[in-house]
């Protein structure tokens, strides 16, 4: 990774900071007694606030019970009482997931009055590693784009560029983890909604193998139903893989999680050693920014010099899986998601979520189970690519952040795409798979907004992913690079800076 050039967007390493440390260097703080968990949690209360003001990544603060759980840990610490891989680290809650007793708009106005009693099983296993919860982060409604922006709370930003969007839909998990909120984040990913957040925030992003991690008791509504993934956003490996080993594991709650043994996951770097890498810079008919394009040939360079073997190889997907096989049926679940209520009932919804609610409802069950059957052979394609290679990768999405409020774009270098869903061709066809899959920094654009590296394994080779991000990491360190917001003054200046650049 090369420093951006732009003053806006410089990446300095940041100097101190409590909440800018990996949960891995946190824990190792406490064994040393160097610092203690209300220390650290008053150090994340406080960049969440200034970081909030400008870039809105909090929907829900629960900063009073934070600091009531950091004052407990750090009590039954110094008294040689407490156990937990995760004890004394704060991590925040995209406000699709549950917490019990704690509002989960999910970005909707009709959940304005919602608060759920049970906490989902990823809280539920968060909390008993100890975990401590800052607060719910910002969403689209209902996940159903690929921004961060609702009619709830209004804009996400993005902490590179305050114009910028975060992306989406896990946007405010995202921009805080980038900005040094703490080290750990919960997203949800139906069509790429953690993976293209970490993309444009420069930070790692995993989706597991679908049904890997329980997402029980459900959204808030529960759409993408059959396509999301509930998974964390960090700054490093090392965090994602600690995270995915605590929440991975069966709920029967969940239809769909898999009734598999706990495990750990090793990302210790460790040489490529001829890895077989399939590579493809656009699935043979998408569209990608000259940018993406430059960094995603240096990122392949890097793995070469990791000692993987590079070939470009790709899954032979249908041209038009987006129209034919995606929406009817992405579209379908997210108009399922608010069975029975009209269009009146959704008067406050935005535009956009209106109309793909009525695209959805215009679809026939004949539609529907038609796609289901081309999402099958999009599945043949991936198994067939996974008997040549051990891993793809891709772009992680085809274009940088684009304008903060903006659905998406409707051009790449030229070529027309559909602008909800268009620009990012590299993560949904990853959701019908059901794929794992995670996004690693690779490089930044001349306007020094980062560009991500798509990494795809077989179905539960989520250990083939840590080691070619762990390799990646080590090669092309990331998790020091923070934008300049990370560290810049109070929350006043910096509510005043996003009025003045937004004009």
């Amino acid at each position: 990774m090369t420093k951006a050039s732009s003053g806006r967007t410089a990446l300095p390493t940041a100097a101190g900071g409590l909440a800018a440390l990996s949960a891995v260097e946190i824990v190792d703080g406490y064994r040393r007694k160097a610092f203690t968990p209300r220390d650290v949690v008053d150090d994340t209360i406080a960049a969440l606030e200034t970081v909030n003001a400008a870039c809105n990544v909090v929907v829900t603060p629960m900063y009073e019970q934070a600091r009531a759980d950091a004052d407990r840990v750090t009590a039954a610490m110094r008294a040689g009482d407490i156990a937990g891989p995760l004890a004394g680290v704060p991590v925040t809650i995209k406000d699709l997931v549950f917490v019990g007793g704690v509002p989960a708009y999910g970005g909707a106005p009709l959940n304005k009055s919602f608060v759920p009693d049970v906490d989902a099983a990823v809280v539920t296993s968060l909390k008993a590693a100890g975990a401590i919860i800052t607060c719910k982060t910002t969403t689209c409604e209902s996940g159903y784009k690929l921004t961060a922006d609702s009619p709830v709370t209004g804009i996400t930003r993005n902490p590179w560029n305050l114009q910028k969007t975060s992306g989406g839909s896990s946007g405010g998990a995202a921009a805080a983890v980038a900005a040094g909120c703490g080290p750990i984040a919960i997203g949800t990913d139906g069509v790429g909604s953690i993976r293209v957040p970490s993309s444009f925030c420069g930070v790692f992003g995993l989706k597991p193998t679908f049904g890997l991690v329980p997402r029980s008791p459900g959204f808030a509504p529960p759409s993408w139903a059959s396509l999301a993934h509930t998974g964390p956003i960090t700054r490093t490996v090392a965090d994602a893989a600690l995270v995915l080993g605590l929440i991975a594991g069966p709920d029967l709650r969940d239809a769909a999680s898999l009734p598999l043994s706990p495990r750990s996951f090793d990302a210790r770097p460790q040489p490529l050693g001829g890895l077989r890498i399939g590579a493809s810079i656009d699935f043979g008919y998408a569209a990608v920014s000259p940018a993406v394009r430059a960094a995603f040939g240096k990122a392949l360079g890097v793995l070469e010099d990791c000692g993987a073997r590079v070939s470009q190889d790709g899954p032979a997907l249908d041209p038009k899986i987006l129209e034919n096989t995606l929406k009817p049926i992405a579209f379908t679940e997210q108009a399922a998601a608010v069975f029975g209520k009209s269009i009146e009932d959704l008067a406050a919804s935005e535009k956009d979520y209106r109309d793909v609610v009525a695209l959805g409802r215009g679809y026939s069950g004949t539609d529907y189970i038609e796609a289901g059957y081309r999402r099958g052979q999009a599945r043949s394609a991936f198994l067939k690519l996974f008997e040549r290679v051990d891993a793809l990768m891709t772009p992680t999405v085809a274009v940088t952040a684009f304008e903060a409020g903006s659905l998406g774009v409707d051009r790449i270098d030229g070529v027309g795409v559909d602008r909800h869903l268009g620009w990012s061709p590299f993560s949904w066809p990853i959701n019908l798979a059901g794929l794992p899959a995670a996004t690693v920094p690779c490089g930044f654009d001349e306007d020094g907004l980062p560009i991500g590296l798509q990494i795809v394994a077989p179905w539960l080779d989520e250990p083939t992913i840590f080691k070619i991000a762990a390799a990646f990491e080590a090669a092309q360190p990331w998790a020091s690079y923070r934008p300049q917001l990370a560290s810049s003054g109070s929350s006043e200046k910096l509510a005043a800076k996003v009025h003045a650049q937004a004009k």
